[in-house]
């Protein structure tokens, strides 16, 4: 006799199949939609953290730079450069002869009656590239390096493009000297390999009364004169990178005919030198993708700042001692068509600069793309900020 059960088992029906798996599908989507913007949120805060911590960064070492025009430099200076040539800046060792960096050419010093002179600040309205239609602005400062203690060595020229460093004569010592910063017994060699003098650098001194800026251009060689101090023989030789060494026949160095002594100067590297001269330059660099704010130090390769930098504008004030006058917010000082919120600057120069406006320093991410397509990358961050140029003009006149 059989017991199977006569119990209808029963399944799901089509529809409720259907039904099921469109509200299954609904959840399904919901969750991932949930999921991506969660992730999209924090790859967004991430990109903007990251461009924030960047553009700190640039910033902060821009506004450095700029707060430095001058130092080291004498009050109001303005160094007469050689003129045979005009010297450059903006350039390097491997395209100053075919071209520079700014806009694919070099600056050159402003002029005065012809000749170029050196000024603690350079301005480059309209210097850059453009970006996106928008012309860009460069700008060049220069002020002594305190880290290598060069102030410490006499500088001897004895034969063209050649010059000698080494201690003064005793009775002075490097203790006695006055030239080394408190807790430092004695100053670093001229080669030495961290912050010695390389190929690219500048130097400016004082010799027989005339200021000298010449760029080293080779490798240093050593000896040892009768006190047993070691000497250090740098090459400025013609022709340079940035044209700063113009041994015309009958001299030796830049206007020097005869073999002369420099002295050393107190500490920190100023007066009359001799001090590593850094003539820093800001610049947007357009052939990469994204641009990128570069730093160009004296004759050496440019090095990245910032990336996706797309503008950069500047405007200064400027005050006229002459006439108590002041010009504020000047897009190109001192000339006649120098472009001012208020008054004039034509006719002055770099070294009447009071304050530097950063108008404009702008970072778009949006070239970084988004993730999932959700347009998350669609971010930008602006700087505007005034730096007092205090080591320029020496005048308590900041204009507001």
């Amino acid at each position: 006799m059989s017991n199977c059960s006569r119990k209808r088992e029963r399944g799901f029906s089509l529809l409720e199949m259907v039904v099921a798996t469109a509200l299954g599908t609904l959840v399904i989507a919901a969750a991932t939609q949930l999921y991506i913007q969660g992730v999209n949120a924090t790859w967004v805060a991430s990109q903007r953290a990251e461009m924030q911590q960047d553009f700190r960064a640039a910033s902060n070492l821009l506004t450095r730079d700029l707060s430095l025009a001058g130092a080291g430099l004498q009050p109001g200076t303005a160094i007469a450069l050689p003129s045979t040539s005009t010297p450059q800046y903006g350039c390097d060792q491997s395209n100053c002869a075919t071209g520079g960096y700014l806009n694919g050419v070099a600056g050159t010093y402003p002029k005065q009656g012809g000749v170029p002179y050196l000024y603690g600040l350079l301005t480059g309205y309209n210097q850059g590239p453009s970006v996106q239609g928008q012309t860009t602005d460069t700008i060049t400062v220069v002020y002594t390096d305190t880290s290598l203690y060069l102030n410490c060595y006499e500088a001897s020229i004895s034969a063209a493009g050649s010059v000698t460093f080494m201690q003064p004569a005793s009775p002075l010592t490097w203790a006695t000297e006055g030239c080394l910063p408190s807790g430092v017994s004695t100053p670093q060699a001229v080669n030495d390999p961290a912050v010695g003098l390389t190929t690219g650098d500048l130097v400016i001194m004082k010799v027989s009364g005339t200021w000298l800026v010449v760029e080293v251009t080779g490798a240093i060689t050593t000896g040892t004169d009768a006190s047993g101090h070691t000497d250090y023989t740098v090459p400025f030789a013609n022709p340079d990178a940035l044209k700063m060494n113009q041994t015309a026949a009958g001299y030796l160095l830049n206007g020097i005919k005869t073999s002369v002594t420099g002295t050393y100067s107190p500490a920190p590297c100023g007066g009359a030198g001799p001090c590593r001269l850094l003539v820093v330059t800001y610049y947007i660099d357009n052939t990469t993708i994204p641009p990128r704010l570069m730093r160009q130090v004296s004759g050496h390769s440019p090095v990245p700042v910032a990336e996706s930098v797309q503008y950069l504008k500047f405007t200064y004030d400027l005050y006229n001692t002459s006439t108590s006058t002041p010009a504020i917010g000047c897009q190109n000082p001192g000339a006649a068509t120098d472009v001012c919120t208020t008054g004039s600057s034509a006719g002055l120069s770099p070294n009447q600069i009071t304050q530097i406006h950063v108008a404009n320093m702008a970072m778009d991410s949006t070239v970084k793309g988004s993730l999932f397509g959700l347009g998350g990358g669609d971010q930008s961050i602006d700087l505007q900020t005034t730096v007092s140029a205090r080591n320029l003009t020496y005048v308590n006149n900041y204009p507001q």
